[in-house]
């Protein structure tokens, strides 16, 4: 009887401690952050590249539970054709070279291409940190997209964000390419922010103000030297090597090399804060308002041409903008008549030096242009970038999206803000709206893949020459494996 009894108990016991184990986690009431930082966003709860399991507590780990941190890994893969090629929308060229897509972008080319296969670890560091790494792996280089810590326990509705990551100036800024709804990014991001959005090492503090709906205020220091807003080359040697023939007309190899005369700027060097705001609509609908701005302490850009003169931009820049999401949840099967719509705009000015300059001897740069009138000129550019897009689930599993961009929609200019010697006024020109239209209609099998097909009509406006149009066929395949990656319908 008394062995029968001890085992009766000791089967209680277990039974007690497998239920606590096992029972949720009751979340936070809505502005309550003791314990686990500030509320989540209503619109985007768990991002797809922070669902690693959150272990926290004093939950033992081991290997029938949970790995921490968790992996995943999500690969992209696009095919695309196009019938002619497409410049940078005037205005947003500068010298005629772009932007660049250096490192492993997210630029699509002609043909079968493998974007990137996104490799992110995730998870508690402990009662007080979560870390993310993120990593773009491509078929030529390895680059780190992110690599941040966030608190889990500051008091007061605080939360510090320290590391390499995505400014949360915007809504798109943030996401990664798998989080998007077509298979290219909007212009506004790429042409205000750089190909790879405005993704800096710096320090994030944002507060989640204890108001009745979602209020959440935050400010960022950045190093600033990605491109974009924030493009910073620092000073070094411009330099060409020619052959010439010395007196006896054999050929002498030489080397110019002279300073570009860049400002050296130490960082911090970016400075951005926003506001997003999240009114409650009720439980089938979701809505968040946004604004946002910044200031960069230097803004520099050069387009070095095979004639050996170098032409210069030197100075700094300032943006603002405002987003908007809704989203409504019809409840259906499979995302099944769900529905977002996104818009986004940014204002941006850059105030420089503008130089074109020329070797006159293999040491030193001279300015061209006349003597009167030489290629030195206080600029200031203005401009200006929006999207807005539409997603609707039009059948479970399936969704069609609508997409407008536009670069230099209300004003796109460069001017001189001073004058020469003689009193002249130098350069002046004002662009026209450059226009892209984007049709999507995905097929998502499960949450963990999706299938993509895309057309766009470019209609860019080339220093007021027009081109005519082009229009572009992309296809797209994102899958996914492990805890991170999985797709909301």
């Amino acid at each position: 009887m008394t062995r029968f009894l001890l085992m009766a108990i000791a089967v209680a016991l277990i039974g007690n401690t497998a239920l606590a184990q096992d029972a949720p986690q009751q979340a936070p009431a809505a502005g309550q952050p003791a314990g686990t930082g500030p509320q989540t966003d209503p619109l985007d709860p768990v991002p797809a590249r922070q669902r690693g399991l959150q272990l926290g507590g004093d939950a033992p780990v081991t290997s029938g539970t949970a790995f921490n941190p968790a992996i995943s890994v999500i690969l992209d893969a696009t095919y695309a054709k196009f019938s002619g090629e497409v410049d940078e929308p005037a205005g947003f060229d500068f010298g005629h070279g772009g932007h660049g897509h250096g490192g492993h972008g997210h630029g699509i080319g002609e043909g079968l291409s493998l974007r990137e296969a996104e490799i992110t670890f995730t998870g508690t560091v402990d009662p007080y940190f979560d870390m993310i790494v993120m990593a773009a792996v491509s078929e030529s280089s390895i680059e780190l997209e992110e690599a941040f810590i966030t608190t889990r326990a500051l008091p007061a509705g605080l939360q510090v964000k320290a590391g390499k990551f995505l400014s949360d100036v915007g809504y798109i800024n943030r996401q990664h390419l798998h989080d998007w709804f077509f298979v290219d990014q909007p212009w506004m991001r790429e042409l205000m922010f750089g190909e790879e959005g405005l993704s800096e090492v710096g320090v994030q503090l944002s507060w989640l103000a204890p108001f009745e709906s979602y209020t959440r205020f935050g400010v960022e220091v950045l190093e600033g030297r990605s491109e974009g807003i924030a493009a910073y080359l620092g000073n070094s040697d411009h330099q060409i090597v020619t052959v010439l023939p010395d007196g006896d007309n054999a050929p002498v190899r030489n080397r110019w090399r002279a300073d570009k005369g860049f400002s050296e700027t130490t960082g911090p060097r970016l400075f951005t804060g926003f506001v997003k705001w999240a009114p409650d609509l009720g439980f089938d609908h979701a809505m968040q308002l946004g604004a946002f701005g910044g200031h960069s302490r230097a803004w520099q850009n050069e387009e070095a041409h095979s004639s050996g003169r170098l032409e210069t931009w030197d100075g700094d820049g300032s943006f603002g903008g405002f987003d908007v999401v809704y989203k409504y949840g019809s409840g259906g099967l499979m995302g099944h008549g769900n529905f977002v719509f996104q818009a986004e705009y940014v204002y941006r000015e850059l105030d420089v030096e503008y130089q074109s300059r020329q070797f006159t001897d293999f040491s030193t740069l001279a300015l061209t242009g006349p003597v009167l009138d030489p290629d030195q000129r206080d600029q200031k550019w203005i401009q200006d970038a929006m999207y807005a897009q539409a997603v609707y689930g039009f059948a479970p599993r399936w969704n069609a999206g609508l997409r407008v961009d536009a670069a230099g929609l209300t004003t796109n200019r460069a001017y001189d803000t001073g004058t020469d010697g003689q009193g002249r006024r130098g350069m002046r020109h004002d662009e026209d709206t450059s226009w892209r239209y984007s049709t999507q209609m995905t097929y998502a099998p499960t949450e963990f893949s999706r299938l993509r097909a895309q057309v766009s009509y470019v209609d860019i406006d080339d220093h007021g020459h027009s081109h005519g149009g082009v229009w572009q066929l992309m296809l797209q395949f994102n899958m996914s494996l492990g805890v991170h990656g999985a797709h909301a319908f």
